[in-house]
This record gives structure tokens, sequence and C-alpha cells, in this order.
């Protein structure tokens, strides 16, 4: 039974690509009335156990997250669909975008919606949005009902403004297989709507470039600040879908890295390192092994992957010049040779306005040694223990129109996790938490600023099949950030996120769908609050039926 476990998850997501479900039967929409009720009565919303089937069946209830709703402005708005289709196979769907006529061409607010249906049997799939080659949206789908569902993905995409100002060319693929057997072809429509209004100048940049066909990276001469952001993303079907549970060569495991389980993001400027990251462990929604984990509830960003974001700032002395610049950006810890990641970059901009050439200089770039070490310890049940982190300072300055503005950047990373299996894996488990400890200092121009963030991603769980071949998965996932803002070492502004998914789920393997009599329970609890207010909803599933879902501070 060797591999089972994990060919079992590599075979529930080897076609990935983007988001988006078939339209749920009338019933379900009143079933789901039913569950929830009004938005007035969902803070003490409850099903009757009764209501609860005792295990899935065709259907369930549409895919959704506990996560706060994109706030809109009461302003003018204006729609334009970027992309209206269904995705059969690998062929990107193709098309062009026209900004709106009616609203400026400013806004206070820009908000991507996609909506998706499907139907059948199909895999979980992972894919993408660009507009004029600005990655703005990278997505996964959930995996189907035989009766359809159908779901929905918001963000907001106002930082790249500049792109929507003038017509772009489009590009959306979600790769999908359609056959006898997986049935599901997946349905999106995608639009952008706009809201008059200024947004924050801070926020939004001038510029959103992307790099050359030969990762080259050309900045206008008066850029004053510079963000990187990667959507970096472990996929493709292969073991580095599944990093974290990789193990040293001399480990006797199905998925072998050199050293183990550490994966770290970088990005090198002309091949000086200019940032590090922790990747966030996502799971899709056939990932470890058990997909009724993830019908109702997906799990952390599954369905909106955060870009990994980098200040180079310090670096705009240097790319200034008006010169191209190589920008490389790497995965560590990835067998040579090994596939599995991708790694968009889109590089945004601000540009001071009364300068045309802001000078500058890159004053630090001091990187601690890289430590990894991963053992293997073997015996009845085998274990790999992982204990790993790296630490990268930069500084700089530029001179402004506004005066000299240094910037400061530290980040220091930091993973540890028990990785247990037995012989055969059919008991396979992972204990793992990865820390992003991240300080900008900005000094110039007014008060010296600070904005300190501590991420932490933890992944608990464990899969395991008895001699009945009942495959059972117990997991916790935690996405959580704490961000502390500071003027001149005073507290100016801060927040808390704890985004916490836990699931446990048990079907049979190796029998038509029909007979695999799954049970499972689901749950997720998403918690902002801070300076700017308190938001805290919490959802429950059991057999694919919403059985509460609170909202309250």
């Amino acid at each position: 039974m060797r591999n089972r476990i994990v060919m079992s998850m590599l075979a529930g997501v080897t076609l990935l690509a983007s988001t988006l479900l078939g339209a749920s039967p009338a019933q379900a929409a009143e079933a789901k009335a039913q569950l929830v009720g009004s938005k007035a009565q969902a803070a003490d919303a409850k099903v009757q156990v009764a209501d609860v089937p005792a295990e899935f069946g065709t259907d369930w209830h549409d895919p959704l997250t506990a996560a706060p709703p994109i706030a809109k402005p009461a302003t003018k708005s204006c729609q334009v669909t970027l992309a209206d289709t269904e995705f059969r196979d690998f062929t990107p769907y193709k098309g062009t975008y026209t900004p709106p006529k009616a609203c400026g061409d400013h806004w206070s607010k820009v908000v991507l919606r996609l909506d998706g249906t499907v139907k059948g049997r199909q895999y979980d799939r992972l894919g993408y949005l660009h507009v004029g080659g600005v990655e703005i949206l990278r997505t996964s789908t959930p995996e189907p009902s035989p009766d359809g569902i159908a779901w929905s993905v918001e963000k907001d995409v106002t930082r790249y403004s500049a792109t929507f100002r003038s017509a772009q060319d489009v590009e959306m693929l979600i790769g999908n297989v359609v056959d006898d057997t997986y049935t599901g072809v997946i349905g999106v429509k995608a639009t952008l709507t706009f809201y008059e209004g200024r947004p924050a100048a801070a926020q939004t940049p001038d510029r959103v470039l992307t790099l050359a066909a030969d990762s080259t990276l050309t900045t206008p001469r008066n850029t004053e600040r510079i963000v990187a952001e990667v959507y970096a993303t472990g996929s493709g079907g292969g073991c580095e879908e599944f990093w974290y549970l990789a193990v040293p060569d001399s480990a006797p495991y199905s998925c072998q890295a050199d050293k183990g389980p550490y994966r770290e993001v970088q990005i090198k400027v002309d091949g000086q390192l200019a940032g590090i990251a922790a990747p966030f462990p996502n799971v899709w929604t056939g990932g470890w092994s058990d997909p009724f984990l993830w019908y109702v509830i997906p799990g952390p960003r599954a369905f909106d992957v955060k870009p990994i974001e980098y200040d180079l700032t310090p670096f705009a002395g240097l790319l200034n010049d008006g010169r191209p610049h190589h920008i490389d950006v790497s995965v560590v810890g990835v067998p040579e040779g090994q596939s599995g990641w991708s790694a968009p970059v889109n590089v945004l901009v601000w540009q001071d306005a009364q300068r045309a050439h802001v000078t500058g200089k890159l004053t630090l770039d001091r990187a601690g040694e890289l430590a990894n070490s991963s053992t293997y310890t073997p015996g009845s049940e085998e274990r790999v223990d992982t204990d790993a982190g790296h630490r990268l300072t930069t500084a700089g300055y530029v001179d402004t129109s506004h005066g000299r503005v240094r910037t400061t950047v530290d980040r220091t990373l930091a993973n540890t996790s028990v990785h247990r299996w037995i012989d055969g894996e059919n008991m396979d488990g992972l204990d793992a938490t990865w820390t992003d400890d991240e300080s900008v200092t900005v000094d110039g121009r007014g008060p010296a600023r600070t904005t300190a963030t501590h991420r932490t991603y933890t992944m608990n769980g464990a899969t395991t099949i008895g001699t009945d071949d009942r495959l059972r998965t117990v997991l916790t996932l935690g996405d959580r950030a704490a961000v502390v803002d500071t003027r001149d070492g005073r507290r100016a502004g801060w927040s808390r996120l704890d985004d916490t998914y836990s699931g446990d789920a048990t079907y049979t393997l190796n029998v038509p769908r029909d007979q695999r009599h799954a049970v499972g329970t689901s749950s997720e609890r998403y918690r902002l609050y801070g300076s700017g207010g308190c938001y805290d909803r919490s959802l429950s599933t059991a057999q694919g039926v919403l059985t509460e879902d609170r909202s309250g501070c």
C-alpha cells in the first residue's frame, strides 16, 4: 500500500486551474435560506441535527468562506466584463479590456469578481487572470457535486488602477480536462467594478510593471518606492504541491528532497539577494487525500492566493539608472531539475512627479546564514524533525524632491515541523509552523514610520487508512498576522488576523462514488480586529450541510 496516501493526494490535484462552479439547484438555495435565515438572524442560525444527512449525498452547500466581504464605496460605479467563458482544456481565454467611460480614470476602489459554475465530476484546478500582462488574480476551484455547485470570489484590485486606465489584452486560464470520466466543464465570468473617487496615494502605485521576456526590469528613473509581488504557488500535481511533506533523501518516503521540506521564496536583483519570504502552505480542495474536507469550506487562501510582497525600495537608487536589471525569483529547497512552482512577478512603483531622475544608493545588504536542519529518525513510526530559518536586512536611500528618504527592511523566517508516518504510509501526519517577521522603516518626509508584521502559518493533521480501506483525515490550518504601525516610536495603528480552519472527514477508498459512505465536518473562524474595528465570523458544516453561520464581535 506504499504511496497510497501521497499518490491519492497527487491524483486529487494533478490537473489544476482556476475557480468557479455550476449553479446549485433551487432546493439547495431554499435549504440554505432555511438553515441560515436572514442576515439579522445569522448570528444565531443553527441547523437541527435531524436536518443533517447521515452521509454525503449527490449535492451539498455551495462553497463559501468566513472572510469578510469587500467594503464598497457609496459612489457611482461602472462595471466591465473581463471574461465570460468555459474551460474544457488547457487553452487560455484571450480577450480585450476597455476602460469604463462613465466613471472617470481615477477610482476610490476597483473590485474584481469571479463567478463560476461546475457540475459532475472534476478535480480541483489552479488558474490565473492577467490584464495587460499583470497578474491580478491567482485562484483555485472547488470540486463539484454531481448535481452542480456555484461559487464566487471578490478581490480588491485597486492597486492595479494604473493598468486599468488604458486598453489591455486579457488572458485567463483554468487548465482543465473533460472526458467520459471527468465531466466537469468550468464556467467563468470575471468582472471589474469601478467606484468613482480618489484612492489613497500611498496605496496606489503610479505604475504596475512586469518583467521582460529575459526576466529584466527597467524602472522609471524617478521611482522613489518599489514593491515586488510574487504569486508563488507549489502546484502541478508533483511532490512540490505538498512540499511541506518532503523528507531528506535518506528517509523512505514517496516525496523526497535533498534537505527536506524547508522552502523559501527569494528575489534577487542582478544576482544580489534582495528579499526572502516564507511561502504560504496552500492546500487546494483535493488536498490531504480527502476532498470531503473542502466541499463547502476551502482552506485559507485557496480561492484568493495572496502574493508575497517584497519592499525593494533600498534598491531604487541602483534600479533608477535607466538600464534593464535582471530580476530572479527562486524557491530554496526544490531539488535541482524538479518543476512544480509558479512565481509570476508584478512590480509596483511610485514616482516623484517633481523629479526626472531620483538618485540614491543601496547602503546595506546583509544576509545571515541559512539554517536548515532536517533529521530523519527510523523506527516503527518514521520521523523527520525540521528546524530552519534565515534573516536578511537591506537598507538604502533616495534623494527626492522632498528630501532624502531612507528605507530599512528587516525580514526573519523560521520553520519547525515534525513529520511522522508508518511503513506503507497508511498513517501520515504533520505538525508544522512557519513564521515570517518583517519590519520596514521609512525615515524622511516627516516622522520616522515603521510597519512591523508578524505572520504565522500552521498545519497540524494526519491521514490514516484502516484495514477496511476507510481513509480518515483530521486537519487544522491557521493563517495569522499581527501588524503594528508606529510613528516616531509611538503606536499609530494595529491589527490582528486569525483565520483558522478545522476538518475531519472519512470515506471508503477504491469503490464507486456512491459507495464511499463519506462523512465529514468542517469549520472556519475568521477574526480581524484592531484600531480599524472588528470582524468575527464562524462557519460549520456536517456532511455538506451548513450547520452554523455566526457573526459578531
